[in-house]
């Protein structure tokens, strides 16, 4: 129970990662807002965990500042922010990627990050307390060929937590990232170009533990991460990976 007392909101928190999340967070004793642009698998999660779910568009202000009055009316202060919620466009060559798939890419992967900050950092500088977890990617450490503006977002993510790391810790808050490898998650057949079997057994054999991540692994991480148990951890961003960025 490493969470227990605690209120947590989960981006993206109905499906993949987020869910994985979600659900750790509250076997850990948190209080979770499970925030969805699918409001089905945002209650379907909440109801699985006794949490709250709201529809979001991360990319949105107005969406944004109302999930943060319906999160507070709800639980009140927010501990522990995770912004999970991203997409990918599809593999292609960098010039070949439309300009509405780049601009929803950065929208959602990276002003997201900036619309959070902006409606729920101010609270938790009020309290002189809170743990943020930016679930960014290995694609920003070891980028791939064809994904180039999905690599970018994801390396922006990296160096926000960074630097709002270096910002905030005056305040008493701490802010992590997390990078993990593809799992088995709806974006999964988006990285690889399609889910085969041959393009399976491609991946896998860059990852040197054999296996794609799980929301499971990634739940135990950001669990860790968002705990007292990391009070002296902030601006790593924490590859779970099975080697792959070795």
């Amino acid at each position: 129970m490493r969470l227990d007392g605690k209120t947590a909101l989960v981006t993206g928190g109905g499906s993949g990662f987020g869910a994985g999340i979600a659900r750790k967070f509250s076997a850990e004793g948190a209080r979770v807002v499970v925030a969805d642009i699918n409001p089905d698998a945002a209650r379907s999660v909440a109801a699985e965990i006794g949490g709250i779910a709201v529809m979001v568009d991360v990319s949105d202000n107005a969406s944004v500042a109302a999930l943060a009055y319906e999160a507070a009316d709800a639980l009140g202060d927010i501990d522990i922010l995770v912004n999970n919620a991203g997409i990918t466009h599809l593999p292609q060559p960098m010039e070949e990627v439309s300009e509405a798939d780049f601009d929803r890419v950065l929208a959602v992967n990276a002003k997201s990050v900036y619309l959070t900050a902006r409606h729920f950092v101010p609270a938790m500088k009020a309290r002189r307390s809170g743990a943020i977890l930016n679930i960014a990617s290995t694609a920003g450490r070891s980028p791939r060929p064809n994904l180039n503006w999905y690599n970018a977002s994801k390396g922006w993510m990296i160096t926000a937590t960074q630097t709002m790391a270096v910002e905030l810790a005056p305040h008493g808050i701490r802010v992590n990232a997390l990078n993990p490898v593809a799992g088995e998650t709806p974006l999964l057949s988006s990285f690889m170009g399609g889910d085969t079997p041959e393009n399976r057994a491609r991946f896998l054999s860059t990852i040197p533990l054999g296996r794609f991540s799980t929301p499971e692994d990634i739940g135990n991480a950001a669990a860790f991460l968002c705990s007292d148990e990391a009070s002296m951890i902030t601006g790593v961003a924490l590859e779970v990976d099975g080697g792959r960025c070795i």
